[in-house]
């Protein structure tokens, strides 16, 4: 395709609530050496966006600071991590059979080459992202889907809630047989969480509420337990011989009050604070028991490989809640806010 000069994209001239969201007429980006062009089919919301639109990820020593995703932003800044599209053009000393691959871009900037580096930025906060019709990408971070089963919209939903959530599963060391129990079961990491368990093997006990119980039991969860009554007696009921794996992505009270409940050598995997960041537990419970707590931020590029063969042969089956235009960016982030969705929202630019 002939790619134009110019295109539309949803940015951020400063933190604040949806209304900083713009939508602007900008010059298509030039991918340099190394790099790809993606035109942009879909691309998936996450707590992400909302938290870096927000500024509301911290720094060290000052956690109420404004700052993206590591620290603070190049503004103005295109956000969205998640990006499912068909590549339009190369840079330098990028393999021209590329184009017209359809892709799926890891969203993560790495601190180094290796197979195990650990991300240190993320696109849509440290770079551009993908609220827009294009986007560049380094070429080895694009991951040819061209053959998945999957759709445009379930391949936007991976990147970062599959990626996460994969990173947690593969931190956490969960085997199958073993009981993993999921927080915020509900949203985009915690449906990707169930799924990807339940593909392993494990016995799912998850954590969610009112309608949306139903949802995440057909989304693979063996047992769900209603966060609005004790939690800790209904998983203890559920599983009375302890947890192998808690997945969280709530924290706050949950993991001092939920600690008791993993088994010898159990392993307590933290991805997100949903329920509060100031968190305190009984250190008996940890050490007595050879048990850990692991914090988890995204993927690896291993972890994502794996995740994106998941997804070639279609062994999972991530759930759209719903689609909205670009245009219509400041809705859906408030839609995402309001938590009132079992699965992921996607944009079409």
């Amino acid at each position: 395709m002939t790619v134009p000069e110019t295109m539309r994209a949803v940015r951020i001239a400063e933190h604040g609530g949806p209304e900083v969201l713009e939508l602007a007429e900008v010059a298509v980006p030039t991918p340099a050496a190394g790099e790809v062009l993606v035109r942009v089919h879909a691309v998936a919301l996450n707590n992400t966006d909302l938290w870096t639109r927000e500024g509301a990820y911290g720094r060290p020593g000052d956690p109420g600071a404004l700052s993206g995703w590591r620290g603070p932003i190049d503004f103005p800044r295109v956000q969205g991590a998640d990006v499912a599209g068909r590549i339009v053009a190369v840079g330098t000393g990028v393999d021209e059979g590329l184009v017209d691959r359809r892709v799926v871009v890891d969203p993560a900037i790495y601190d180094g080459e290796g197979p195990d580096a650990n991300p240190v930025g993320l696109m849509g906060s440290e770079r551009d992202g993908g609220y827009a019709e294009f986007v560049t990408a380094p070429a080895e971070r694009v991951h040819d889907m061209t053959d998945s089963p999957l759709t445009d919209d379930q391949l936007a939903t991976l990147p970062v809630a599959y990626g996460t959530a994969l990173g947690m599963i593969e931190r956490g060391q969960l085997r199958r047989g073993e009981t993993a129990l999921v927080s915020g079961a509900s949203g985009g990491v915690g449906v990707a969480l169930v799924q990807i368990a339940r593909a392993r093997g494990a016995r799912v006990i998850a954590i969610s509420s009112g309608s949306k119980i139903d949802a995440v039991r057909e989304a693979g969860a063996h047992e769900v337990v209603d966060r609005a009554r004790d939690i800790v007696e209904q998983v203890g009921a559920a599983a009375p011989e302890g947890i192998d794996v808690a997945l969280d992505v709530v924290a706050g009270d949950l993991v001092g009050e939920g600690l008791p409940l993993l088994r010898e050598g159990g392993r307590w995997v933290v991805a997100g604070a949903l329920g509060g960041y100031d968190v305190a537990f009984d250190v008996r419970r940890l050490y007595l028991h050879n048990a850990r707590v692991i914090g988890s931020a995204m993927h690896t590029p291993t972890h994502f490989g794996l995740l994106m063969e998941l997804a070639r042969r279609a062994d999972i089956q991530p759930l759209v809640a719903a689609t909205f235009p670009l245009r219509e960016a400041a809705a859906a982030q408030r839609e995402l806010a309001r938590r009132g969705h079992v699965g992921k929202i996607v944009l079409h630019p």
